[in-house]
């Protein structure tokens, strides 16, 4: 059993653009909640990739890892993740280990297969290189041979000296939501992160076999896995509830095509649901969990123990900020209250 005081609380910001606010307020609304995150003890914040969105501000999360970790003190900071599959293994070697030159023992590298947009933009992202999902474990196998300092797999690229080359490494995760990719963490020894807030059901038995089958590595001698879920904590659980609509709309649209920013509470009261939206947001409901802070510790003390994690990356969305703000904060508080 995975123990309160032994649980490690992160967080996952996909710096969401909201109804009447702009890409600017979301990026500096994500810069304020790091530093919230920071002083309420968070282990670690990450910063998602999206391209081409409407909904998310974060296209480059390796520029907000250095603003981030420049204005905070402890929290580590890091992608969750970069698309490696769009980008040079190289250059994203030589941007993470710029970072972790700059602010040692605090950066990691979290990567991920998803192209994180529309097919177009992955090959403007990529523009002429090789993009097929069959070209990531080599991407992989060459970018943490450069992290690392070793030769890489790529015959061509045996004699590159990267630079800098820090005393210290960052932290490497892959992230995913479903067997493959971690059977890529396990097989180049990985730590790994599985994404409920996209596959609530089927991750337990995705991280039994990336356990199973782990491979150790000079970035890893054991397994390490983490879940990130996505939650709404409130005072009470009525209020919460109300907050969590957000999203339930945001996904609602989406299954019908449709994109845009988080919306607000009147949009959420005018919308025009039928019967079939409600159902349908009935169903998606494993993917948005919400309660009082009570509520919230049984519910991730509980996932904790299911999916035997150490370590939970919490991901909210709320339209207003203030909301945002206080959920990260008071679930910070409940799980620390049960440390004392």
């Amino acid at each position: 059993m995975i123990k309160n005081n032994a649980l490690k609380l992160s967080a996952l910001d996909q710096s969401p653009i909201r109804e009447n606010g702009t890409v600017s307020d979301a990026l500096t609304e994500t810069i304020e909640l790091a530093q919230i995150c920071d002083k309420a003890g968070y282990h670690r914040y990450w910063l998602a990739e999206h391209h081409a969105s409407d909904s998310f501000a974060g296209s480059t999360p390796e520029i907000l890892i250095g603003q981030i970790a420049n204005t905070t003190k402890k929290i580590r900071v890091g992608s969750g993740g970069v698309m490696l599959s769009h980008y040079s293994p190289l250059k994203v070697a030589e941007t993470f280990n710029t970072l972790e030159t700059l602010f040692p023992g605090r950066i990691d590298l979290g990567i991920g297969r998803a192209p994180g947009s529309d097919q177009v933009t992955a090959m403007a992202l990529g523009y002429g290189s090789e993009i097929g999902i069959e070209y990531f474990p080599t991407r992989i196998a060459d970018m943490l041979s450069f992290i690392g300092g070793t030769k890489p797999s790529t015959e061509l690229f045996k004699n590159i000296k990267i630079s800098p080359k820090p005393e210290t490494i960052p932290e490497l995760w892959l992230l995913g939501s479903s067997g493959q990719s971690a059977q890529y963490a396990a097989q180049f020894g990985l730590s790994f992160t599985f994404a409920h807030f996209i596959a609530p059901n089927g991750g337990q038995s995705v991280i039994q076999n990336y356990i199973k089958h782990f491979q150790h590595s000079p970035f890893n001698k054991k397994s390490r896995s983490s879940l990130c879920v996505f939650i709404t904590c409130a005072e009470t659980e009525h209020e919460a509830r109300q907050l969590a609509r957000s999203r339930d709309l945001v996904l609602l649209k989406r299954s019908k095509g449709e994109r845009g920013p988080y919306p607000s509470d009147d949009e959420i009261g005018s919308y025009p649901y039928t019967e079939q939206d409600l159902k349908l947001i009935e169903y998606n409901r494993p993917q948005s969990l919400y309660g009082d802070p009570d509520q919230c510790v049984r519910i991730l003390s509980k996932m904790a123990n299911d999916y035997q994690v150490e370590e939970l990356l919490i991901l909210t969305i709320c339209h207003d900020p203030k909301d945002r703000k206080a959920s990260y904060k008071l679930l910070a508080d409940a799980f620390n209250s049960r440390k004392n």
